[in-house]
């Protein structure tokens, strides 16, 4: 945090929320319905909007060997109407209500949403519940939409060198879990893909029982709970599939792998495997790795931008990324692009340099004030917008989380000490458990077509 004027006024507001947040005990409220349906509200009555997020608890990590790419392509699938609303009407619905929409897949969770004026919520509702229950899939709809889901791959991995290494990067790293296949899915899965193959993952995953609704803003709770009972109460649960475990046997030795692709400079993935978080009370050691992710790529001030890109100019960009709440396994993951004249072995070394001074010397009181500080400003300003409070709630629900938890995780994250950043440091980063991806640059033909934008869908 460069600014300390600012830092001190991050810290007055983040009293000032937990204050508030005292005052309204109970807010979120939250209720389930009697088919199984979790109904969470966050009140919030800054502004006249409201946000709906419906979160279905089925994502990549779900699909089976030969069907990757099935609950994102079914994402694209929900907007092609119901008997009620026809193909492509929903987004105009929305917007017709002065409010946008969109729908994201994860490996853990599929999500659809939307952002409109607080009145025009029971409509949103409304429809939400209708293509929960009633979508249809006409051939004629399916046939387009698979092209443009292939389209999307095409653009967003084939074409992008990055992507590629991070497909490689986790295929090589994941060899039982789930996690080993891109969400995008396979082009060959994509080729082969059937509408029946979509109609099936809808009638197993798509039940009240196995989704989740948040909503936020300006709306009274009892109000969306009657509202909740009214559309989506009289959807039929059904049982849902066992879900196996599908842990990854140990790792015993280093893996890497090259990927060969069109592109201007080279760029690395180092990834090592480290435990998630599973216990917000008991576990510790999540908290000091979100923390090592920060002192090393937290912001400008960071390890990475301060040492490799701006200090010895080794790297042109140089990243951290850790996440601990996953539904399925997890890993660190340490990349960047060397700086011309520079090497992808010299940047390699000098990242992996940087953990090895933390291991050696530890980090600083000064750089862990600064990342805490930051923690507590991010969470502040996350819960400034209505949108980032429905996505927190849900994001920890969705993967069977508790969003009471919260702010306990953040002050878990606050009471992290020097020592246990520099334990997690020397445990977890050696050889043996990591899984390196290399991108080797092949000239770009000077006749490529010049990239046309991303058609997202709807």
């Amino acid at each position: 945090m460069k600014n300390p004027r600012f830092a001190k006024m991050a810290a007055l507001m983040l009293l000032g929320a937990m204050f508030a947040a005292g005052a309204v005990h109970a807010n979120p409220f939250e209720t389930t319905l009697p088919n199984g349906f979790h109904v969470i509200v966050k009140e919030d009555h800054r502004a006249p909007t409201a946000v709906q997020i419906v979160w279905y608890r089925a994502g990549s990590i779900d699909e089976k060997d030969g069907s990757s790419g099935l609950a994102h392509a079914l994402e694209h699938l929900m907007f092609k109407g119901t008997k009620k609303v026809k193909p492509g009407e929903f987004s105009k619905l929305v917007a017709a209500a002065g409010g946008r929409d969109n729908a994201f897949t994860s490996r853990d969770y599929t999500a659809y949403f939307e952002q409109v004026p607080a009145r025009a919520l029971p409509e949103m509702m409304m429809l939400e519940a209708d293509r929960m229950a009633n979508l249809q899939i006409p051939q004629k709809e399916y046939d387009p939409e698979i092209k443009v889901v292939m389209e999307e791959r095409r653009l967003r991995t084939e074409d992008d060198p990055t992507s590629l290494v991070h497909e490689a990067l986790n295929s090589m790293a994941f060899q039982a879990h789930p996690y080993r296949r891109p969400v995008i899915g396979w082009m060959d899965d994509l080729e082969h893909m059937n509408r029946a193959d979509a109609e099936q993952w809808y009638k197993t995953w798509y039940a009240p029982n196995n989704a989740l609704l948040v909503i936020a803003g300006d709306v009274s709770h009892e109000a969306v709970f009657h509202l909740a009972a009214k559309y989506y109460g009289s959807i039929k649960p059904h049982a849902l599939p066992e879900r196996k475990p599908q842990n990854e046997p140990e790792q015993k030795g280093k893996r890497c792998v090259v990927v060969k692709a069109p592109a201007r400079l080279p760029y690395v993935a180092l990834a090592w495997k480290v435990p998630k978080l599973k216990d917000v009370d008991k576990d510790r050691e999540p908290y000091a790795l979100q923390v090592l992710a920060a002192v090393l790529d937290g912001n400008e001030a960071s390890r990475l931008a301060k040492n490799l890109v701006r200090g010895q100019k080794i790297a042109q960009s140089a990243g951290a990324g850790y996440d601990s709440t996953v539904r399925g396994e997890t890993l660190f993951v340490l990349d960047g692009q060397p700086a011309e004249g520079h090497t992808v072995a010299e940047l390699e070394a000098a990242l992996r340099g940087e953990i090895k001074r933390i291991q050696d010397e530890g980090v600083s009181a000064e750089e862990l004030a600064r990342i805490k500080t930051q923690t507590i400003a991010s969470q502040v300003f996350k819960r400034d917008s209505v949108m980032g409070q429905a996505m927190e709630i849900g994001m920890l629900e969705a993967i069977g989380m508790d969003w009471r938890d919260i702010d306990k995780m953040q002050d878990k994250v606050r009471s992290v000490t020097a020592d246990e950043v520099q334990v997690v440091a020397k445990k977890y980063f050696g050889d043996d458990t990591l899984t390196v991806a290399t991108l080797d640059p092949q000239p770009i033909a000077e006749n490529a077509a010049p990239k046309k934008p991303v058609i997202h869908h709807h």
